[in-house]
């Protein structure tokens, strides 16, 4: 008997993780495919931090690796981001790096995009040297700007900014945290607690910009960012600004597909799109 086709679109963490657990519990039910639109196996996203460190290798966070997939007959287009999912017909389209594209028919579909970080709309949002923080190639990004520049700027002191401050001094870098709250990791920690872990981290040399508002970041000579200016008009120099203020649903191929969207992509209790 043919198997029915199972497509899913998204190749992290939790996606993964489903496929795991229905292989477990019908491991012959399914043609699958996956499209991932990083050029990678699925890892371990929380562990990037560590990479950043030194502390681990990116082979160290592999969670399942290529060979998983081909044990386990999993068609998997890694580097291939979805353009169109045709409801109607059943089919799932994207574009690999080549710029082909790339077409699976489906009678289930998994949605697992994630999500994207929040970069802030102000000037200079896009210059060379300003990155968010958020997957390997930002992570790789980082390194190698760690063996060319010297100062670096975090906008963003709640958990994802300070690991990632952490990592660049551990890289050699000069390091400075802008943080518009009124002390660090607001959500997690009251004003007590969270000012005795900005004076921890002082002591081993990251600095620090409470309350301050970013208004731009400004390009040198040669098109990279140099230096952030806040509302007061000060300035701090800047070879590197990496934004971790927040992340929002990646929604946009939902959209798209005219399944009903609010924050996020809306479901029943089964996790099945009210649309579709």
């Amino acid at each position: 008997m043919k198997k029915s086709q199972l497509v899913m679109i998204g190749n992290g963490m939790a996606g993964v993780r489903s496929i795991e657990e229905l292989l477990k519990i019908a491991p012959d039910l399914y043609d699958i495919t996956v499209f991932g639109a990083e050029p990678h196996p699925n890892y371990n996203r929380i562990l990037l931090s560590p990479v950043l460190a030194g502390e681990q290798t990116l082979d160290q966070i592999v969670l399942n690796d290529w060979s998983w997939y081909t044990d386990h007959h999993i068609t998997l287009h890694a580097g291939c981001t979805v353009t169109e999912v045709d409801r109607v017909k059943r089919v799932v389209h994207g574009r690999n790096p080549t710029g082909d594209t790339v077409s699976a028919p489906y009678d289930r579909l998994i949605m697992a995009t994630g999500s994207n970080p929040f970069i802030l709309p102000i000037p200079g949002k896009d210059l060379p040297g300003v990155l968010a923080y958020r997957d390997i190639a930002d992570t790789q990004a980082m390194i190698e700007a760690a063996t060319q520049y010297q100062h670096a700027v975090v906008i963003g002191g709640g958990l994802l900014g300070l690991e990632a401050a952490n990592g660049l001094m551990k890289r050699g870098m000069s390091v400075s945290v802008v943080h518009v709250a009124l002390w660090l990791m607001e959500r997690q920690l009251d004003e007590v607690s969270g000012k005795l872990l900005q004076k921890s981290l002082e002591a081993r040399g990251m600095k620090f910009l409470i309350g301050a508002q970013t208004q731009e970041l400004v390009a040198g000579d040669d098109g990279r960012v140099k230096s952030i200016r806040f509302k007061d008009g000060s300035e701090l120099p800047a070879d590197l600004v990496v934004m971790a203020v927040g992340i929002r649903p990646n929604t946009a191929l939902a959209e798209t597909m005219r399944l009903h969207v609010n924050k996020g992509i809306v479901v029943s209790d089964t996790l099945q799109t009210t649309t579709d």
